[in-house]
C-alpha cells in the first residue's frame, strides 16, 4: 500500500506537471514571439528584434485602439457598478409584487438573447438615436448587455446587510442616498470590486459590437484593430499580431497586479462600529 501510494502522488505531479506545460505554452509565444523576427506558430527561442514593435508603432490606430478599449471598459464599468448597485438595492429593500420573476426574466433574457442574436434591432436603435460610430452608444449597449446579470449578483449582497445598520442610520437622520453610501456599499464592497473587474474584462475583449457600432478607426478599441493585422487573403501578420497581443494584455495584468496588492483577492467589506 505504500508503494501504491508513493507511485500514485508521483503520477499525480507528473500529471500536473503536463497540464502545467501545456498551459504555459500560449503564454511563452506571447513572450518570445513579438521579440522574434520571423515569428511562426512554434515556441522557440527568438531572433532578437525590435521591428515588430517599430512596425506596429508606425500603424496610427493601434496605440490609440487601446486608449478607446480603455475608455469603453472604465465608462460601462461605472455605468454598471452604479446603476447596479442602485437597483439592486432599490429591489433589495423594496417589495414590489413579481420582483423576484421579473429578475429571474431579466438574467433569463440577457443570457438567451445575446449581442449577436439582438444585433439588428440594436443597430437600428442606436440608428433612430443617432448614435452610430459614437462611442457613447458603445457604452450603453455594452452596460444595458451586463446589468441584468449585475442587479442579480448585487442583490444577493445587499439582501445579506443587515438592516439594523440602516435603521441606527435613520435614528441619526440619515437619508437613503446617505445610507447606501455610508452604510451599505463599505458592507458589500466585496460585490461592487467583483462587477467592476467582472464588467473591465467582459467590455475590454468585445468585438461584435464595437465593430458594427462603430464606422470610424480612430475609434475602434483594440480588439478590432488586432483584426486589422490580416491581409485580405485571411493571412495573418503574426509579427504585428504577437507584438499588439502583448500590448494588449498589459493593461489585464496591471489590473490583476493592482487587485491583487489592494485586495489580495480576498475582498472584505464591513463598516467601522
Amino acid at each position: 500500500m505504500r508503494v501504491r501510494a508513493v507511485v500514485g502522488r508521483i503520477g499525480f505531479y507528473v500529471l500536473i506537471s503536463l497540464i502545467t506545460a501545456f498551459m504555459a505554452i500560449p503564454v511563452l509565444w506571447l513572450l518570445f514571439a513579438p521579440f522574434d523576427r520571423t515569428p511562426s506558430l512554434s515556441t522557440s527561442l527568438p531572433e532578437w528584434t525590435w521591428q515588430n514593435f517599430t512596425g506596429l508603432l508606425a500603424n496610427p490606430y493601434a496605440l490609440t485602439s487601446l486608449g478607446n478599449s480603455v475608455l469603453l471598459a472604465l465608462g460601462s464599468m461605472v455605468l454598471v457598478t452604479v446603476l447596479g448597485a442602485l437597483a439592486a438595492y432599490a429591489l433589495s429593500r423594496v417589495r414590489i409584487p413579481g420582483r423576484d420573476g421579473l429578475l429571474y426574466a431579466l438574467l433569463l433574457l440577457s443570457s438567451i438573447v445575446t449581442g449577436t442574436a439582438a444585433m439588428v434591432p440594436i443597430f437600428l436603435l442606436m440608428f433612430e438615436l443617432n448614435l452610430i460610430d459614437s462611442q457613447l452608444g458603445v457604452v450603453l449597449v455594452l452596460s444595458g448587455g451586463l446589468l441584468p446579470a449585475a442587479i442579480f449578483i448585487l442583490k444577493d449582497f445587499m439582501d445579506g446587510t443587515p438592516r439594523s445598520y440602516e435603521e441606527s442610520a435613520r435614528v441619526f437622520g440619515a437619508g437613503p442616498l446617505q445610507i447606501l453610501r455610508d452604510i451599505v456599499l463599505p458592507v458589500v464592497r466585496p460585490g461592487i470590486a467583483t462587477i467592476a473587474v467582472w464588467t473591465v474584462v467582459n467590455v475590454w475583449g468585445n468585438f461584435l459590437t464595437p465593430f458594427i457600432l462603430l464606422r470610424s478607426p480612430e475609434k475602434s478599441p483594440a480588439a478590432v484593430v488586432l483584426y486589422t493585422f490580416y491581409t485580405e487573403g485571411g493571412q495573418a501578420n503574426l509579427g504585428l499580431i504577437s507584438a499588439f497581443s502583448l500590448l494588449y494584455s498589459i493593461p489585464v495584468v496591471a489590473m490583476y497586479v493592482f487587485v491583487n496588492r489592494r485586495y489580495g483577492f480576498r475582498f472584505h467589506g464591513g463598516i467601522k462600529r
